[in-house]
């Protein structure tokens, strides 16, 4: 297996484990985490995700280049809806998934971070989308996503040039809520997957499937979506669990329900 799989006090984990190509992904490593991600949307029990790579050296270097049997024009033509590593672009993993970055993330791999609800970075790691370098672009998500994110001219930047950007520049142009050293990076991101289990959960499935469904329409329009997951967390056990908690003074007991 390229890619390791773990849920406890529901959170999920997911690894990319092949270090000796800096987790660069191949075809198998993708359809893993593809079967991971339609895992993880059928199970309730999974509140949080937190996605990284094994080792110091590399979050994930993107493609394996190594391995590339498509020309380029084969690779963009062929189905990818989720976008790189299935996580780029996913817009049905209403779960707030976390990217604990713990080195490079290149090309598909930085995809995968801007695919990501929330960054917490070693100060060590790098980001970057060299494609345009070897004559390729980032078509999973690298083009559409990263000037959605970042000021125009900070996307532009990055785009046209290839070049990589460090942990506290990437946090200051704010695609990385945290930058941690290495030996602390478990900490911070602990840290936020605490801060979003205090959360209800379906509450927390709501506001992600809004943002993520209606970033496209007018504030008024996406206000107006009756959206499952809102349905859901109005009408939730949760919901009124909330406000006793508030009113006796003590913390909530989410269910989930």
């Amino acid at each position: 297996m390229a890619v390791t799989y773990s849920l406890e006090n529901h959170v999920a984990r997911v690894t990319i484990d092949r270090p000796d190509v800096l987790n660069a992904i191949d075809a198998e490593t993708e359809a893993e985490l593809n079967a991971i991600w339609h895992r993880v949307e059928r199970d309730p029990e999974v509140r949080c995700v937190v996605l990284t790579g094994t080792g110091e050296r590399a979050f994930c270097v993107g493609a394996d280049m190594k391995n590339v049997s498509k020309s380029g024009l084969e690779y963009w033509a062929a189905p990818r809806p989720g976008g790189f590593g299935g996580i780029a672009l996913r817009d049905t993993l209403d779960v707030p998934v976390i990217a604990r970055v713990n080195g490079h993330a290149l090309g598909g791999g930085f995809e995968m971070v801007l695919g990501c609800d929330i960054v917490v970075a070693a100060d060590h790691a790098t980001f970057g989308l060299p494609e345009a370098r070897v004559g390729r672009m980032p078509l999973d998500g690298g083009m559409v996503l990263l000037q959605r994110q970042v000021p125009f001219k900070l996307a532009m930047g990055v785009l046209l040039t290839g070049r990589r950007i460090k942990a506290d520049e990437a946090a200051a142009i704010g695609f990385a809520n945290e930058v941690a050293p290495m030996a602390e990076l478990d900490r911070a991101v602990d840290r936020w997957v605490g801060e979003v289990l205090a959360c209800a959960p379906l509450s927390v499935r709501a506001i992600k499937q809004t943002i993520r469904r209606t970033a496209h329409l007018a504030a008024a329009e996406a206000q107006a979506m009756r959206l499952p997951a809102v349905i859901a967390a109005l009408q939730s056990e949760d919901g009124q669990e909330g406000v006793r908690a508030f009113r006796e003074k003590r913390k909530p007991a989410w269910k989930g329900r």
